[in-house]
């Protein structure tokens, strides 16, 4: 009995062996505030999610005291979402659902408080109506464990967790973007403008607005896609790397895997620029 208890020791060391040293992208992702965005297997569009977050990545560092490291692209059935915050997922009709392990990490990443930002790209066709109206989305998000949506109100609090917003545009504009539900019969509290909706942050956020292309820069910091037209079309970009910023803020100072570092400098520079107006 002897060799088979040594047979056991050494399959059992074997197979710690074998285990991966954590992913050194992730381990930086994690001390980073790295944002990170699905792999979909499609160059083009994986360039323009690298790029977009590329260039979302520096407008928080200009204008905020959060300073992401260079994007990451995720493959759901094989990186480990454990240390991640904000996943970027843009929808393809030929991309494949990650498989049933994938969604278990998946869900588990949305409940420890990540968040998924959905984003279908199609907004500039007639009819978009609401996250059902993408057969490609209903395919990939079926097995998620997605709480009631509801397109987003006037008060909700990614309206203004920086700036003061009224849409969220990216390349394309005017379509409805949802999140969590709010609760039934919520009210504002009296003498405050915005009602108390959720307590954390809504697990997802589902648009077909294509902000990925709207942040979207090359290496020199140069916008890599057109958008609207005119002197509209720069507005218009600002709009949308606008809601980006109020999009991280929302996600890091609102759950638990915020970095408290930044938080009292976010609120003694907004309390600057108070008194500077």
């Amino acid at each position: 009995m002897r060799w088979l208890a040594f047979l056991a020791a050494l399959l059992w060391a074997a197979a710690l062996g074998a285990q991966e040293a954590p992913d050194p992208r992730l381990t930086r992702a994690a001390d980073e505030v790295t944002l990170a965005y699905v792999i979909t297997g499609d160059a083009d569009v994986d360039a323009a999610s690298e790029a977009g977050l590329r260039g979302l990545s520096q407008v928080l560092t200009q204008r905020t005291t959060v300073e992401p490291g260079p994007p990451v692209g995720i493959d759901p059935d094989s990186d480990d979402l454990s240390l991640l915050t904000f996943l970027y997922w843009p929808v393809t009709e030929s991309q494949p659902a990650p498989s049933p392990q994938a969604y278990v990490r998946m869900n588990h990443f949305l409940r420890s408080g990540g968040m998924i930002l959905f984003d279908t790209r199609d907004g500039d066709i007639a009819g978009l109506g609401g996250p059902d109206g993408s057969a490609a989305l209903q395919r990939l998000a079926a097995p998620l464990d997605i709480p009631p949506l509801a397109p987003i109100p006037a008060d909700h609090v990614l309206t203004r967790t920086f700036y003061l917003l009224k849409d969220f545009p990216g390349r394309y504009q005017g379509n409805p973007v949802w999140a969590e539900a709010p609760p039934a019969g919520v009210e504002a509290a009296e003498g405050v403008p915005f009602r108390n909706l959720n307590d954390g942050v809504s697990p997802v956020i589902i648009g077909g607005n294509a902000w990925a292309e709207a942040w979207a820069v090359d290496q020199g910091g140069l916008p890599m896609f057109s958008i609207g037209a005119g002197f509209d079309a720069e507005h218009q970009r600002e709009m949308a790397n606008r809601f980006g910023v109020n999009l991280v803020m929302y996600v890091l100072t609102g759950n638990y895997k915020s970095d408290q570092v930044h938080v009292p400098a976010l609120l003694e520079r907004l309390r600057g620029e108070e008194m500077s107006q």
